[in-house]
Order: C-alpha cells, then sequence, then structure tokens
C-alpha cells in the first residue's frame, strides 16, 4: 500500500491507525473464539438415585470422583416413595456451583443441600476445585443410619 506525499507525523498517524485497526480486528475473532470455546465445555453427566423404588435407603451410586477443573452434571432423582437429601456441605464448600435446575427453577449460588420429594429429579452443574475427600449423607432422622451414606472425592487434574 503506498500512502502519499503527505507530512511525516500524519502519514505515520494513518500507519499507526491501521495497525491499530488489525490488531482490533484480530483480537475481537480471537475473544470470539474464546466465547465459542468456553460455551462449548464438555459436561460430563453422573446419574445418581436417592433411595429406590423397592424403598431402600441407599444412594445409587454412593462413592464418587471428580477431577478437579472438570464440568460436572449430576441428575438426582428421587424413585422413592419418601423424601430424600443430598447432603454434602464440604463438597459443595469445596466446589463451583453453576447451577442447580429442578423443574421451572435455576438456582445459582452457594448450595449445601438439596431436598428431592418423591419422583421428583434435579440437575446440579458444578466444578470441583479443592481436592479431598468429603462425605454424603440423607439427613432425615434415621437414613443415614440405615446406610444412605456416600463418599465423594476430588482428585487433581489429571493430563
Amino acid at each position: 500500500m503506498t500512502i502519499p506525499n503527505l507530512h511525516p507525523i500524519v502519514r505515520g498517524s494513518i500507519v499507526l491507525a491501521i495497525a491499530l485497526f488489525i490488531n482490533l480486528y484480530n483480537t475481537g475473532i480471537a475473544a470470539a473464539s474464546n466465547q465459542t470455546a468456553i460455551a462449548r465445555v464438555e459436561t460430563t453427566e453422573v446419574p445418581v438415585s436417592l433411595g429406590s423404588a423397592a424403598d431402600e435407603l441407599k444412594f445409587f451410586p454412593n462413592n464418587f470422583e471428580f477431577v478437579a477443573g472438570r464440568t460436572y452434571k449430576l441428575v438426582l432423582d428421587n424413585p422413592s416413595p419418601q423424601k430424600h437429601y443430598f447432603t454434602a456441605k464440604d463438597f459443595a464448600d469445596a466446589s463451583w456451583t453453576r447451577k442447580v435446575e429442578a423443574g421451572n427453577v435455576e438456582i445459582k449460588g452457594a448450595i449445601h443441600e438439596l431436598e428431592l420429594k418423591p419422583a421428583s429429579v434435579a440437575e446440579w452443574v458444578f466444578v470441583p476445585e479443592k481436592p479431598g475427600t468429603y462425605d454424603l449423607r440423607c439427613t432425615i432422622a434415621g437414613h443415614a443410619e440405615a446406610g444412605m451414606t456416600g463418599t465423594i472425592r476430588i482428585v487433581t487434574g489429571k493430563r
């Protein structure tokens, strides 16, 4: 590109403006590409039953392992004839909750316990952050003692 005989300061300003435009344009494309990548974060879905249709007092499964920094969606289902709690406060504190969705309600923020009434389903989308081993239990009187307990482990990212 040829710039006509202009004063050197004007010519330098035009060249600088073109360079800035190209840089901003390319940065905008990169940012849009990163936003698309963020929107497509892979989410691992984990089904969990709280009790059973036969009224067993147990989580199915009752042991979990999550990798820190990855995104998960627990699909919690209560097929039993009574309500149950999915309580794992320390695990919840060690994780970042993106959302909890139940029915037509989406909840954001700190989650420590989910109550599922009979025949209900809830989804908890989260990113575990702090490695450790955490307790899971149903806090309804007698349920944990009958076996409605579990363990949740957060491990460091595997390459």
